[in-house]
């Protein structure tokens, strides 16, 4: 059986209603800067990669787009419809990020705190649900 060649993440995309609104967001909350800004005419798109030191974000505001069902903005009924979920990224300490993103005033959506490990989704301006995660230290 022939291998996949070798893979590495390039980045996640979200779609949002307002892209400059949602580029204030990444910059403020999250520490992200704009990389480039383009657009798509054949998807009626304007778009902007984000890039926190190896992270990068693909951000599009779709003129015309359905606006995130209600259901999408919930972890656990997010789930329960196909397709893809969120992006994730990994922090240090779940206390001291969810105490930063507070004082931020950040839409905590979902916290875990659990044997099985610990993180917590917020929602960007847009409602699309991002998930940080602790992971566990070795024991």
């Amino acid at each position: 059986m022939t291998q996949c060649p070798e893979l590495s993440f390039h980045h996640g995309g979200i779609s949002v209603p307002d892209l400059q609104q949602a580029l204030a967001w990444y910059r403020d909350m999250l520490g992200f800067e704009v990389e480039k800004q383009f657009a798509i005419p054949k998807a009626n798109a304007t778009v902007a990669m984000v890039k926190r030191g190896a992270l990068r974000m693909e951000i599009f505001q779709v003129d015309g787009a359905a606006e995130l069902p209600d259901e999408r903005r919930l972890p656990d009924t997010d789930l329960k419809t196909h397709g893809n979920k969120h992006v994730a990224f990994r922090i240090p300490d779940l206390d001291a990020f969810l105490a930063v993103m507070e004082a931020k005033g950040a839409d905590v959506a979902f916290v875990v705190r659990e044997a099985f490990g610990r993180g917590c989704f917020l929602r960007d301006c847009a409602g699309n649900l991002i998930e940080f995660v602790e992971e566990p230290t070795a024991a």
